[in-house]
């Protein structure tokens, strides 16, 4: 594969959401659980070769998800992107399904290995699971109303609780922790789903694709974004000043949620509400994933108060 191609695969494969992803699995496992493992002596943190294969798994089956969807969502493309079409433009449908198979039996293998030293059945199941899920997302569920939505947002928070699912034994002391950073992973990825709904509107109702905005409109579409918004800025204040351990260490965590996570959650309802074309959903987009960035590195704020 030549440079160009390769460059071109990258971009197929979203890298820099597979980066952030790899980032989310490491800081779940060193920064939150390794201060809670040493709480607890029986309890084994994952050797680096496990947690390698954890984040190839996870990077792996992510990656063929976006191949996946690209490979279904050619035409949607053609009009929302046109400059963004690598599928049939740069690789064959062949060739980019091949891509697909290679890395969905990469992740699904990696899985397994990582479902063996955990000794659990569970954990093994859920990386087919995600596969035909994803799989299934793009080629009918995405077009369905709020279906796709909610799967990947699932898939999002799941992502934080694979570490809960891999410590098994403790993970009813660790559900606060790790239950908080899924839903505020599957909140958030609900939000920036919907908005970029908005965004790719034109080329979904031109394909009769059964997005928020095609069926109940860009007003109330913006509405219930905005209603989400209010109740995971409720949810984070409530965290940082009602939750009895931070509230009592009164400085540096509640400057962080005010300042890194609810400050940008207030300036994406003003963007939202004067986003007129598919660029500026863009940038409400963006800043959703700046607030997700965010609240993952919160780990590093919270972890002496574990």
């Amino acid at each position: 594969m030549d440079r160009s191609r390769f460059a071109s695969f990258c971009e197929l494969i979203r890298y820099p959401n597979l980066i952030f992803l790899a980032i989310i699995i490491w800081v779940m496992e060193r920064v939150v659980a390794k201060p809670l493992i040493a709480l607890w002596n029986p309890v084994t943190p994952l050797p680096w070769w496990v947690l390698t294969l954890l984040i190839v798994a996870v990077v792996a089956i992510a990656a063929a998800g976006y191949a996946v969807n690209d490979y279904f969502d050619i035409k949607i493309d053609r009009i929302n992107r046109p400059d963004k079409v690598l599928v049939t433009t740069v690789f064959s449908k062949d060739e980019t399904m091949r891509f697909v198979y290679i890395l969905m039996s990469l992740g699904i293998m990696a899985g397994v290995g990582v479902a063996t030293w955990a000794k659990s059945w569970t954990v093994g199941f859920i990386f087919p699971i995600v596969a035909g899920l994803l799989w299934f997302y793009s080629a009918s569920y995405k077009r369905q109303f709020l279906v796709g939505n909610l799967i990947v947002a699932f898939l999002a928070g799941l992502v934080p609780l694979l570490i809960l699912l891999i410590h098994m034994p403790y993970s009813g002391i660790w559900l606060p922790i790790y239950g908080g950073y899924a839903l505020f992973a599957f909140g958030l990825t609900l939000i920036r789903e919907i908005i970029k709904d908005l965004q790719d509107q034109v080329g979904d109702r031109e394909l009769e694709c059964h997005s928020l905005p095609i069926v109940l409109g860009e007003t109330w579409t913006k509405a219930i974004v905005t209603l989400l918004l209010i109740v995971a800025m409720a949810g984070l204040a409530y965290v940082g000043w009602f939750t009895p351990k931070l509230a009592e260490s009164w400085g540096a965590i509640q400057k962080y949620i005010t300042l890194g996570l609810l400050v940008p959650l207030a300036g994406d309802i003003a963007l939202l509400w004067s986003a007129k074309i598919p660029s500026d959903y863009r940038s409400a987009q963006l800043l959703i994933k700046f607030v997700m960035f965010m609240g993952v590195m919160s780990a590093f704020v919270l972890k002496n108060y574990l």
